[in-house]
C-alpha cells in the first residue's frame, strides 16, 4: 500500500487528528501552580482567586463563584450631591459638592438635610465616625431653597449660573438632585429620565423637597453563584484544552452568544441593551460575529442603514452625526462578513452604502488641515466622561480622537479595497490617499514620543492642544490595523499604562467623575488590546490581557459590559450589563484570532497563533465552519512561531487555507516552544489627574484656584506653551487675539490635566445680526441680542448669503450664535449641520448640536470656520445641502442670533 493510500485512510477515520493530539500528551507542559498573579488577583488552570473571592470550573459546561460586590457594604455615609436644573450640571462649579452626614437619627426622628439654597454649598461640618458605614434602607430627606432661582425669573426673566449661563423662565422645567450613593447618580445627561431624583414644592413656598431610600437591599449587586450549560451550542466552533477555566468561560460564551441573538434574527447588544447598535454590534462582528453568527452578523448591519442607503449613527453627544461620527466601524464589519464567507453578493449590497456615507463624512468630517476625521471618541460617548466638562457637544465635534481615526483609517482602507474588487478605481484611489493621511496626521499630530503611545485627542478651539491621556480602544487599534508601525507598535504596547485589574479605558483618570468610560475596564477593549499585544509580539501583555478578560467572566459568570479600574468590581460603574454582546464576542475572539491565530484575508484563511507560555498544552478546536469547509484544528505548544502546520497529514504551504477548500479536514499545528523577545508590561497604579482648572480673566490678569497636590501649572497661548511655574496667576500682555488655556501637573507621577476652557482676548468681534439676513422669526424665544432671531430648517432659509465686511485682510474665525431646542445634550439625533462656501469653494461646515429639550432660549456658539478674506466686503453662502442631512433627517432645524466674525492672524 502506498503512503497516499495509508494516508487517505487516515484521513478518513480521524486517526490522523487523534495521533497529532496524542503527540501533547493531552495537556502535558500546562502549569500546576498559578498562571498569572498580581497584587489583585491570580489565575490558575481551573479557578480564579481575588482575596476571598474565588471561582471554579466544575467542568467545561459548570462554573461556581462565590463573588458578592462589597459595594453596598461599606458605603460612606458621607453623601455628596448636587441640584441641578433641567438636568445639567449647573448649580456648583466642579469639585464643589454638597455634603451630608447621613447617619441614622434618633428614634422617631426624620433624617433631612439643613435647607440648602441653591448654588450656595453646603459642607458637612461632622467628621465621618470611624468604622461607620451607610445603613440599608436610610430615608433621608433632601430640602433645598429655590427662592434665588425663583425671585430671579420674576425679576428678570431668567436665572444666571454659576457658569454664567442663562436659565429663562419659560426654560425652566425641573429640579433634581444628582449624586453618589444610589440611586442618586452623577449621571447628568440621564436624570430627566429619573423622576424619583426630581424635587417638588408642595405647598409652594419655595422649598423644594424630595425623599429617597440610600442603601435599599434591592439596590446590592449580587451575581448568580453557578453557571450550569442549558443551551445547546454544539453546532458552534467547540473548544477543548488543558485548561478547565478557558474550556468553561469558552462555553459560557457560546451560550450567551446564542442567547444574544433575537426573535428576529438581529442582535441583541446586551441583556439590559435591547436592539441594535451600530458601534456594539460592528466591533461584536469583527471580534468573533462574522465568524460564528454571520448570517445574523448581516441582518444586524442591514437594521442599521437608513432608508436613503447609508450608515446610521446611533443616537448620542448633542443629537449624533457628526458631533459623533464612527458609524463607518460598520464597514470594518462588513469587510470581515465578505472575508468570512466570501459572499459577492453581499459585498456589492454594502459597497454603495459605505461608499455614500464616506462621501458625506468627507464633507462634514474630515479636517483638510490635518487629514484627520472630527468627532467624538469612538464608543466613549459620555462626554465629561472622557472630555473636560467645559466641552460642549459642538467642542466634541471640533476634537480629533485617536479612535475615532483609527476607525475611519480604517473604513477607507477598507473601502479601497472594495473599489479595487469591483472596478472602480478612482474610489479606490481617493480613499487609499484619504487612509494615508490620516495615518499620516495621527503618527504626527496625535503621537507622543517621550510617553511612547498616541495622545487621546486634539482638542480646544481654534488652537488645539493634545490631551496626553491614552486612550485605550485607540491604542490597541492604531496597532492592529497598522497605524502605527512595527518599531511603534512595539513601543505603544510597551509603554501604554496599565493598571492591575486590565488596560482602563482612558489613563490617568478623571477626578470627581465616577466609573463607567472613567475609571473603568471593558473586556472588549482587552480582546482588542491582546489583539495588538500579539500582532507586537508581546507575551507578558498578551498573558495580562488573557487574565483580565477571564477572570472578571469567571468571578462574575457571565460576560459583562465593565467594571472599575480600580477594584475588578461591576457594581460602582454607572451602568452594566449582563450577557453583553461585544465583552462575550471578546472573549471567543481571544481563541479564534488570538490562541489559534485565524485571519481571514478575501481568498485564504491565514493561520498565525499566539500562545503565551503559561497557557502552553494542547488545545483543539474543532467543528469549525470556512466557507465550505469544516475544520478540525489541533495546536499545540507555546510562542508565536509555528513550526509545522499539516491539512490531513501533508505540509500546509504559507500555513494557510485557500478559500475554495470544502469539505471536512484536519489541520495539525506544532509551535516552536519558544518564547518571543521579552518585552515589558507598562503596569501603574491607578491614578488619577489633577483636575482641569477653573480660569478667569478679569484686569489683564487670568486667575485660577490653587489645587492641592499640584507642582506647577502650565500656561498655553493660542496652543503653545508660554509660561511653567507654581503662581496661580498670569499677566496678559496686550496685543491681538489670543487664546489661553492653564493646565495643572501634580502628583507623584506628575500627571498632567485637562486643559482648561480657552480664554479668548483681543480685540472685539464683529457681528452680522440675523436682521441683516432673512426675515426674522415670530416665535417666542429670549436671550437673542439685536432685534431677533431667524429659523433655519430644511424648508426656512435652506440658502443664506453672508455678505462680511472686514477692515484688512487675513484670517477669520467664523462661527454663529445659535440655538437648538430639539433635544438634549447627550442623545437624540437632531444635530442641525450646514456648509459654509465661497462661491462653489468649499469652506467648512457648520453643526449647529441640540442644547437641551426645548430649550430654544439656550443659546451658544457653533464650531468656527477659518477663512482668509481680503479687506472689504465679501459674500459668503451657509446652505442646506445633501451631504448635511442628519440622522433624523426631518428635523434639520436651529435659530440663527448673528454671526461672530474674529480676526486671529
Amino acid at each position: 500500500m502506498t503512503y497516499s493510500i495509508i494516508l487517505g485512510a487516515l484521513v478518513a477515520s480521524g486517526i490522523l487528528l487523534a495521533s497529532c493530539q496524542s503527540r501533547s500528551g493531552g495537556g502535558a507542559g500546562a502549569p500546576a501552580g498559578a498562571i498569572w498573579q498580581s497584587e489583585a488577583y491570580s489565575l490558575y488552570r481551573d479557578r480564579v482567586v481575588q482575596g476571598a473571592h474565588h471561582a471554579r470550573a466544575v467542568s467545561a459546561t459548570e462554573l461556581t463563584s462565590n463573588y458578592r460586590s462589597p459595594a453596598s457594604e461599606t458605603q460612606s455615609p458621607l453623601i455628596t450631591f448636587k441640584f441641578s436644573l433641567n438636568g445639567k450640571d449647573n448649580e456648583l462649579p466642579p469639585g464643589q459638592d454638597n455634603t451630608f452626614l447621613a447617619l441614622p437619627p434618633a428614634a422617631g426622628a426624620t433624617l433631612e438635610t439643613p435647607v440648602i439654597v441653591f448654588g450656595q454649598r453646603y459642607v458637612e461640618p461632622r467628621a465621618v465616625p470611624a468604622g461607620q458605614y451607610l445603613a440599608p434602607n436610610t430615608k433621608l430627606k433632601i430640602k433645598l431653597d429655590m427662592r434665588p432661582v425663583l425671585a430671579a425669573f420674576a425679576k428678570q426673566g431668567f436665572y444666571t449660573t454659576f457658569k454664567g449661563e442663562k436659565i429663562y423662565k419659560q426654560d425652566f422645567k425641573q429640579v433634581l438632585v444628582a449624586g453618589s450613593a444610589a440611586p442618586l447618580s452623577w449621571d447628568f445627561d440621564n436624570l430627566v429620565n429619573k423622576p424619583e431624583l426630581a424635587l417638588h414644592d408642595a405647598d409652594g413656598d419655595g422649598i423644594y423637597e424630595v425623599t429617597l431610600t440610600l442603601n435599599a437591599p434591592q439596590d446590592a449587586k449580587a451575581t448568580a453563584q453557578r453557571w450550569k450549560k442549558s443551551l445547546n451550542t454544539d453546532d458552534f466552533p467547540q473548544y477543548k484544552s488543558a485548561y478547565p477555566l478557558a474550556d468553561a468561560l469558552y462555553n459560557l460564551a457560546l451560550e450567551e452568544a446564542r442567547r444574544a441573538v433575537e426573535p428576529d434574527s438581529t442582535f441583541r447588544t446586551g441583556k439590559e441593551w435591547a436592539g441594535v447598535w451600530t458601534r456594539d454590534i460592528s466591533y461584536s462582528i469583527i471580534l468573533a460575529q462574522a465568524t460564528l453568527q454571520p448570517k445574523v452578523a448581516m441582518k444586524s448591519l442591514l437594521r442599521k442603514v437608513s432608508p436613503e442607503g447609508r450608515i446610521i449613527q446611533d443616537t448620542g453627544t448633542g443629537g449624533a452625526y457628526p458631533c459623533s461620527s464612527d458609524r463607518v466601524i460598520w464597514a470594518v464589519a462588513a469587510w470581515e462578513i465578505y472575508k468570512v464567507t466570501g459572499d459577492e453578493a453581499w459585498l456589492r449590497k454594502v459597497y454603495p452604502i459605505i461608499k455614500k456615507s464616506l462621501a458625506e463624512d468627507f464633507q462634514n468630517v474630515y479636517d483638510p488641515t490635518t487629514g484627520l476625521a472630527r468627532g467624538e471618541s469612538s464608543f466613549l460617548d459620555w462626554r465629561e466622561q472622557t472630555y473636560p466638562r467645559w466641552m460642549q457637544p459642538v467642542d466634541i465635534y471640533e476634537s480629533e480622537n485617536l479612535g475615532t481615526n483609527a476607525v475611519h483609517f480604517q473604513a477607507n482602507t477598507v473601502l479601497a479595497l472594495m473599489a479595487r474588487h469591483v472596478g472602480e478605481t478612482a474610489v479606490a484611489e481617493r480613499h487609499e490617499q484619504a487612509a494615508a493621511a490620516i495615518k499620516a496626521g495621527l503618527n504626527q499630530y496625535l503621537w507622543q514620543e517621550q510617553a511612547g503611545y498616541y495622545g487621546q485627542f486634539r482638542y480646544g478651539r481654534l488652537f488645539p492642544v493634545t490631551s496626553l491621556r491614552a486612550e485605550a480602544l485607540g491604542e490597541a487599534l492604531s496597532v492592529w490595523f497598522g497605524i502605527a508601525d512595527a518599531d511603534r507598535a512595539k513601543t505603544v504596547v510597551a509603554k501604554t499604562p496599565t493598571v492591575p485589574f486590565g488596560i482602563s479605558c482612558i489613563y490617568p483618570q478623571i477626578p470627581g467623575i465616577s466609573p463607567y468610560h472613567n475609571d473603568a475596564v471593558w473586556p472588549f477593549v482587552q480582546t482588542f488590546w491582546a489583539l495588538a499585544a500579539a500582532k507586537a509580539g508581546n507575551e507578558a501583555s498578551l498573558t495580562e490581557s488573557i487574565a483580565a478578560i477571564y477572570r472578571p467572566a469567571a468571578l462574575f459568570l457571565t460576560n459583562k459590559e465593565n467594571f472599575v479600574a480600580g477594584n475588578g468590581d461591576f457594581s460602582g460603574t454607572q451602568i452594566n450589563s449582563s450577557n453583553m454582546l461585544w465583552s462575550l464576542s471578546g472573549s471567543l475572539g481571544l481563541v479564534y484570532k488570538i490562541l489559534f491565530g485565524l485571519h481571514y484575508e478575501t481568498d485564504r484563511l491565514v493561520f498565525q497563533p499566539f500562545v503565551p507560555q503559561v497557557f502552553q498544552g494542547a488545545r483543539q478546536l474543532t467543528n469549525f465552519k470556512y466557507r465550505k469547509a469544516v475544520l478540525d484544528i489541533d495546536l499545540e505548544g507555546f510562542g508565536n512561531v509555528i513550526k509545522s502546520i499539516t491539512l490531513d497529514g501533508q505540509p500546509l504551504a504559507g500555513a494557510a487555507l485557500p478559500a475554495t477548500l470544502a469539505g471536512r479536514h484536519a489541520v495539525c499545528i506544532v509551535l516552536s516552544s519558544q518564547a518571543p523577545a521579552p518585552a515589558r508590561v507598562h503596569r501603574v497604579e491607578n491614578r488619577f489627574s489633577p483636575a482641569t482648572p477653573e480660569v478667569t480673566y478679569a484686569n489683564g490678569r487670568l486667575t485660577w484656584p490653587a489645587q492641592e497636590g499640584v507642582q506647577e501649572y502650565k500656561v498655553l497661548k493660542n496652543g503653545v506653551l508660554d509660561a511653567t511655574g507654581p503662581a496661580t496667576e498670569y499677566a496678559v500682555t496686550p496685543g491681538p487675539y489670543a487664546e489661553y488655556q492653564v493646565l495643572a501637573v501634580g502628583g507623584r507621577a506628575h500627571l498632567e490635566s485637562f486643559a482648561s476652557e480657552p480664554l479668548p482676548v483681543g480685540e472685539p468681534a464683529i457681528e452680522l445680526q440675523a436682521e441683516a439676513l432673512a426675515t426674522l422669526s415670530a416665535l417666542p424665544y429670549q436671550g437673542f441680542t439685536g432685534k431677533g432671531f431667524i429659523e433655519i430648517s430644511t424648508t426656512q432659509n435652506p440658502h443664506l448669503n453672508l455678505p462680511i465686511t472686514v477692515p484688512e485682510a487675513g484670517f477669520y474665525a467664523l462661527d454663529f450664535r445659535y440655538a437648538n431646542g430639539n433635544g438634549p445634550t447627550n442623545t437624540n439625533n437632531k444635530c442641525a449641520i450646514r456648509t459654509l462656501r465661497q462661491g462653489s469653494t468649499l469652506l467648512g461646515t457648520v453643526v449647529l448640536p441640540q442644547r437641551g429639550v426645548e430649550e430654544w432660549s439656550n443659546w451658544g456658539f457653533t464650531n468656527a470656520v477659518l477663512v482668509r478674506l481680503p479687506k472689504g466686503t465679501s459674500t459668503l453662502t451657509l446652505a442646506y445641502e445633501p451631504a448635511n442631512t442628519n440622522m433624523n433627517g426631518a428635523v434639520n432645524q436651529a435659530m440663527l442670533d448673528y454671526l461672530r466674525v474674529r480676526r486671529v492672524q
